[in-house]
């Protein structure tokens, strides 16, 4: 019934709602009740008491009189008004909260129903890789198997009707097969400057040196599965409109760093789950329960990280250690890693 009640006028102010929907408030009632008990009061003294005979003040006392009972009565209207406008404020502020949180409730519907939607085709597509990669493994198997054949005992041998050429070595008859990866196709490791340049990733498509850096550190075996795993799992996260250069992490000690590369977790690297961003890390922890690919995504990221930045933290000086704590690829294994519970 409340609904059909009509809107008050806009000109009356933002007390309209008060005064024609709920009458009188307690401030409204106190401010009131003060103002009557001073004018009474007011009124008692003048009776009992009088305004004197004498003639110092003159006219002043009018004056006096006036602001005596005026300026108490004013006051007291003034607080009342000023606990109705916090009330009011109080109200709207509820309001507008209430509203950004079912806004932020729908947008995670819309994410989960998109990644759901998304869900079956990438996992096909994982499915073809994976059978991909065991059929090449089965062959490589055949390929070695085949060299490393015995030869068969002399004793059981058929003996040979007429005597024949000898047969050549197996070595000989079958030509090598170019299965090791050359030593020049490694490339030299790369240097720790272009291993955090491209952690960072390059920053627009004109950043060549960004670029570069990237193309060296695939090239370097140990660093290459880091790079491509924070690729895979920032592109994912984009999905959901999270991306690192929004996020501001509280920055970690060097020595927290170099305590999760000797193998500590827990609290003692609590230090490292600076992201506070409650968005980023709701969506993220959503889509870590509801999406096996992004899971086992995030999992594979954190596990070539660690052991990637376990490889080479002997090598990191405390500043450099600093600017690899700011690259996108460290913030997204803040982030991760809080979701995952790396850091409880």
């Amino acid at each position: 019934m409340s609904e059909n009640r009509p809107e008050p006028p806009a000109d009356l102010g933002i007390y309209s709602r008060v005064n024609l929907r709920e009458g009188f408030d307690p401030a409204d009632k106190i401010a009131i009740a003060a103002s009557g008990a001073w004018v009474v009061f007011c009124i008692l003294f003048l009776i009992f008491v009088g305004l004197g005979d004498g003639q110092t003040l003159g006219p002043l006392r009018f004056l006096i009189l006036v602001l005596a009972v005026v300026l108490p009565v004013a006051l007291v209207w003034i607080a009342a008004i000023a606990l109705k406008s916090a009330r009011v404020v109080q109200e709207e502020s509820e309001r507008l909260q209430a509203s950004m949180d079912a806004m932020r409730q729908i947008y995670i519907a819309q994410a989960q129903m998109a990644a759901t939607t998304m869900g079956p085709n990438v996992e096909r597509k994982i499915d073809e890789i994976v059978k991909g990669q065991k059929r090449a493994e089965d062959v490589l198997t055949n390929f070695v198997t085949t060299r490393n054949v015995p030869e068969e005992p002399e004793a059981t041998r058929p003996l040979p009707i007429r005597e024949a050429p000898a047969p050549a070595p197996l070595a000989e008859s079958q030509p090598a097969l170019a299965l090791a990866t050359p030593e020049d196709a490694i490339g030299d490791p790369v240097s720790v400057e272009d291993m955090i340049v491209a952690m960072n990733f390059p920053e627009t498509v004109d950043d060549v040196a960004g670029f570069a850096a990237l193309r060296r550190a695939l090239q370097d075996r140990s660093v290459s599965p880091m790079i491509q795993a924070s690729q895979d799992i920032l592109t994912l996260l984009s999905q959901d409109g999270i991306y690192m250069d929004d996020l501001s992490p509280d920055r970690a000690r060097p020595e927290v760093w170099r305590k999760f590369t000797e193998g500590e977790r827990g609290r003692a690297i609590s230090g490292l789950g600076g992201i506070r961003d409650r968005s980023s890390l709701a969506l993220t922890s959503t889509r870590m329960r509801q999406d096996s690919i992004f899971r086992d995504t995030a999992h594979h990221f954190l596990r070539t990280f660690d052991k990637t930045l376990s490889s080479v933290a002997s090598n990191l000086s405390d500043s450099e250690i600093i600017l690899m704590a700011e690259t996108r690829t460290a913030r997204a294994f803040m982030l991760l890693g809080r979701v995952a519970g790396m850091f409880d």
